[in-house]
């Protein structure tokens, strides 16, 4: 019998890695990714007083395009970007969510680095 590996399981112990190791601060918080077969979202998460300072996805009513692409992912890293500098944010840690660094994850952080994030 042959067994099919679980995606979910081994993605959420890559994550479970990952955030071993790092935290978002109020000086340098957390850029949080998740992406889904159709939408890709992303927040800025202050881990130390556990709130979501600014958040942004392909589902948000002024975005148009499709968020299961590169392109729609590049949008929504700009998007992340521009709200966070209305806040006063520049410099974030970016949490991949146990997601590999490629395809739409990596736009998104392209994305939001052209538009100001540093990380």
């Amino acid at each position: 019998m042959i067994k099919k590996a679980d995606t979910k399981k081994a993605r959420a112990k890559r994550h479970a890695r990952v955030r071993a190791k790092i935290s978002g601060t109020p000086e340098r918080p957390r850029l949080n990714v998740f992406r889904s077969a159709k939408h890709i979202y992303a927040q800025i998460i202050d881990d130390v007083n556990g709130v979501t300072l600014c958040s942004a996805s392909s589902m948000d009513k002024e975005f148009d395009g499709n968020g299961g692409n590169v392109e729609g992912a590049r949008k929504v890293g700009e998007m992340v970007a521009k709200r966070a500098a209305d806040k006063g944010i520049a410099e974030v840690v970016f949490d991949r969510g146990g997601f590999l660094y490629h395809g739409r994850i990596k736009e998104l952080a392209e994305g939001a680095r052209e538009n100001g994030l540093k990380f």
